[in-house]
């Protein structure tokens, strides 16, 4: 299925390997248009070079670099931006560093203060829709940083999409302390929201929900990896999504647009409604065919030459998988762009 222009976002941090995989991949598709958008976080110098060798390989590709933010603030105001070395990773906690020779903790207060030689007394904000990130540096706390959560752009008209193709419910899993959870997910309609949760609590809940019917997951982080292997269908939002849950997922998103998984269940249950009738069909008819000519109404050449055409009427029925075009969507050719979150 060819589209008219699918955009994919690489963070510059992508190890070369891994973003020549991932070009090559979508290389493979049928797009008439790939827009690679490299955004520059100040740690490579050879993210862009490797885009704009596949551009010069492919005419199709265009490569835009977008520099990060905060890299552009800290270039504006002259300050070098070191790489971090012996770079260390506590899923669902935090990470630690060295920077320019300073040892350098991030994440979760309570993961920060317990590296701390001095015991610190925090007047945490309590902002609903806020997630407070710690900074610590050689063992002492540095400061907070406050992040503001929104709802992915059109989150809810998707969430009301997939419970129109039978989704009977749908809960948020996620890290982020209750507040900012219910904050962000006011008047979504979920049937249930987890906050708080560790990897491996995450993995439970899918476990305890599969209980109730097939569960599919859809995420997008590290922490989401566990629990995207252990659903029924796990999809990453690989876009800007973290490597490991791309592998750990069944499919990948490679627009960072919802929508496209709603198109592809939609896509699925129609699929499926085909199946059965092909199904029901052709054993329908079969059988029927059979009853004719046991009682004699059928001649052997006859009821070969019937399961003929039967076969190929419950083929050409299940042709029609092909020309499935989702609700809202104009054929294969609309134009996808990113979703800034």
């Amino acid at each position: 299925m060819s589209t008219d222009l699918v955009s994919v976002v690489i963070p510059a941090y992508n190890a070369s390997a891994t973003l020549d995989e991932t070009l090559q991949s979508v290389r493979a598709q049928t797009y008439q248009t790939l827009e690679i958008l490299v955004v520059d976080d100040g740690s490579r110098d050879d993210t862009v070079a490797i885009a704009e060798r596949h551009a010069a390989a492919d005419p199709r590709i265009r490569v835009i670099q977008q520099e990060n933010a905060g890299v552009a603030a800290a270039r504006a105001r002259n300050m070098l931006l070191p790489v971090p070395t012996d770079i260390g990773e506590v899923p669902g906690e935090g990470v630690t560093a060295r920077v320019d020779g300073h040892s350098v903790t991030v994440g979760g207060i309570d993961f920060v203060l317990r590296g701390i030689a001095t015991p610190v007394t925090l007047n945490r904000p309590a902002d609903a829709g806020s997630a407070l990130v710690a900074v610590a540096v050689d063992g002492h706390l540095a400061g907070l940083l406050v992040l503001a959560d929104s709802p992915r752009r059109g989150a809810a008209d998707f969430l009301s999409g997939i419970r129109h193709s039978g989704v009977g419910r749908i809960l948020l899993a996620t890290g982020d302390r209750r507040v900012v959870a219910e904050a962000v997910t006011k008047d979504l309609g979920l049937d249930g929201v987890h906050a708080e949760l560790t990897p491996d609590q995450k993995v439970l809940l899918v476990l305890s929900e599969r209980k109730n019917g097939p569960v599919m997951m859809v995420g997008d982080g590290v922490n989401d990896a566990p629990a995207l292997a252990a659903a029924d269908v796990g999809v990453a939002m690989g876009a800007r999504g973290a490597a490991a849950s791309a592998e750990a997922a069944d499919a990948v998103l490679l627009v960072d647009d919802l929508g496209r998984l709603l198109a592809g269940l939609e896509v699925a249950v129609r699929s499926r409604r085909i199946a059965l009738q092909s199904v029901a069909a052709g054993i329908g008819l079969s059988v029927a065919g059979m009853v004719a000519a046991a009682l004699g109404y059928l001649s052997p050449v006859q009821g070969a030459l019937l399961q003929e055409v039967i076969d190929v009427a419950v083929i050409l029925n299940a042709l029609r998988a092909l020309r499935i075009s989702p609700d809202g969507q104009q054929g294969t050719s609309e134009l996808h762009q990113p979703v800034e979150i």
